[in-house]
């Protein structure tokens, strides 16, 4: 238990350290997302019982799986991982919020089949690096796209989401990020939204990311240590 909390207070300091150096208002605070993929559920009770209620998962089944056996009824479950069309129903029935709707048809498809009370919170994933190999919408075609998103009767368009191209730089992650606030801005303009949320910045440029007004960051292995499969 002692490095569990050693990990999970050494990342809340950089956290809030980086907020206070940001100069950002209370109004907009930091989310951390324990990105909890190959760890095991023993590991997510751990941090439950360190006051951690938001966890991220990318690989479906592994997931539902400790949806299932978790007794914690009031942690947030989100999904960040790659979305094929085939699995969207079962993402729309086990989680509070998705990150990564990197296209139309995954919305579509996600307001069809969910079935809760409240609208499921989404993330549209941006390509803002404009790397060849990375899925997300490209920031030519976004605004096109959310004209058709945002009539979706189930979706609770929350904001973006990306994943930049890496760089130990500060001055570049920066930049990406920039862009990325930049994009919600003027989409919130644009069509008269409301998004709150930038899902951005992991361990190695969290600093830069909420320096730029990310309001969700997603560590991993800085919380759990090496992947246990």
């Amino acid at each position: 238990m002692s490095n569990t909390r050693n990990r999970f207070d050494h990342i809340n300091h950089r956290i809030q350290q980086a907020f206070n150096n940001s100069g950002r208002s209370l109004s907009k605070p930091v989310t951390l997302l324990a990105v909890s993929k190959h760890h095991s559920l023993e590991k997510i009770q751990a941090f439950y019982d360190l006051g951690q209620r938001d966890f991220g998962e990318s690989y479906l089944q592994e997931a539902i799986k400790k949806i299932n056996q978790s007794t914690c009824s009031d942690i947030i479950w989100h999904f960040i991982g790659p979305i094929q069309s085939n699995k969207t129903k079962e993402i729309a029935q086990h989680f509070q919020w998705v990150h990564s709707v990197d296209r139309i048809k995954i919305a579509r498809r996600l307001s069809a089949q969910y079935t809760g009370t409240s609208k499921l919170n989404i993330c549209l994933q941006i390509n803002i690096s404009q790397e060849p190999q990375k899925s997300g919408f490209s920031t030519n075609e976004i605004a096109s796209a959310l004209e058709e998103i945002i009539q979706l009767p189930n979706l609770n368009l929350r904001g973006l989401m990306s994943i930049p191209k890496p760089s130990n730089d500060f001055t570049q992650q920066s930049l990406a990020f920039h862009q990325l606030r930049e994009l919600m801005e003027q989409l919130n303009k644009q069509f008269a939204l409301n998004m709150d949320t930038l899902s951005m910045g992991m361990s190695g440029d969290l600093e830069a990311a909420i320096s730029e007004g990310a309001t969700i960051i997603r560590v991993g292995t800085a919380l759990f240590g090496p992947r246990e499969s």
